[in-house]
């Protein structure tokens, strides 16, 4: 088994939302709290620190290779070099949240999740091309990562504090989703599921927070692998490159490594030869 290498450690407090940008060929991922949105190049090696303001919880890629922002109070803006432009100025029941993981699904709508808040639960939205925000769920607690079966028949759903990992019938002409069901539970004392990716082969991959590992299962949720990692908060992953078998992993808790592994807050790469599928972009008018 490879090990995972450290490839950018600025030390993030919450390093998430990992996406590779294949026009670019560039690896972008934020830092949930300290409203940090940072890029890689794998082939010089360099990072750079592109964005600071507010929190961005969740991105998608649009068409035209812009990024889309998932922020505080549920605002969403368009983020091209440092261009921004505001597609939703903010959701009135989101106030006191923020965004949490969103994914773009195959015509381009986005599945946009929420923390809970003092005020209740979590929610996750769905806004589709032209614009229109619906609310797809409620009351969940920590809404995170979401993604797709090699079909489309399916989407599996992250819901962190419960250690569930939900699966829906999916519809891909209409993006609703029903027959909820448990697709996962994880153990008491392993963490919690955080991000999540679908590999070539169907198989859904886990990262595990206060788990200090990166899981594969099964498409019928049998563990094959387990990947441990010198960090306790193991947040999320993507896949990219050129042929998508390289896999980039986010890691949290960079303020206390003490605490939280001396790689805490690192970003790393690993390659199996496993593959990876391209993300789906988003494509929400501007």
């Amino acid at each position: 088994m490879k090990t995972p290498e450290i490839i950018a450690h600025y030390h993030c407090e919450t390093a998430e939302c990992p996406l590779w940008h294949p026009l670019e060929e560039k690896l972008y991922w934020t830092d949930i709290p300290q409203g940090k949105l940072y890029r890689y190049d794998p082939t010089t090696g360099e990072s750079e620190q592109i964005y600071t303001g507010e929190s961005v919880g969740g991105l998608s890629l649009q068409a035209d290779g812009s990024l889309l922002l998932f922020k505080a109070k549920g605002t969403i803006q368009r983020w091209q070099e440092g261009n921004i432009t505001t597609i939703i100025p903010e959701i009135a029941a989101e106030q006191t949240g923020r965004f949490n993981d969103v994914i773009a699904d195959p015509k381009g709508r986005v599945f946009c999740g929420t923390m809970p808040t003092s005020e209740g639960g979590g929610r996750l939205y769905r806004l589709d091309p032209d614009r229109t925000l619906t609310k797809v769920l409620e009351g969940i607690e920590i809404s995170n990562g979401i993604g797709f079966s090699l079909d489309y028949q399916k989407m599996y759903y992250t819901e962190s504090e419960k250690r569930t990992i939900h699966c829906f019938d999916y519809d891909a002409e209409t993006g609703e989703i029903s027959n909820q069901q448990i697709w996962l539970q994880t153990p008491e004392n392993e963490g919690v599921p955080d991000g999540l990716t679908v590999d070539s082969q169907g198989y859904i991959w886990s990262a595990r927070w206060d788990g200090s590992a990166l899981y594969r299962y099964s498409p019928t949720g049998e563990e094959v692998l387990r990947i441990p990692f010198p960090a306790k908060q193991v947040s999320s992953l993507t896949f990219g490159g050129s042929n998508y078998t390289d896999i980039y992993i986010t890691t949290a808790g960079g303020q206390d490594p003490n605490e939280n592994g001396e790689g805490a807050g690192a970003v790393y790469h690993l390659n199996l030869g496993i593959q990876g599928r391209p993300e789906f972009v988003s494509r929400i008018t501007i």
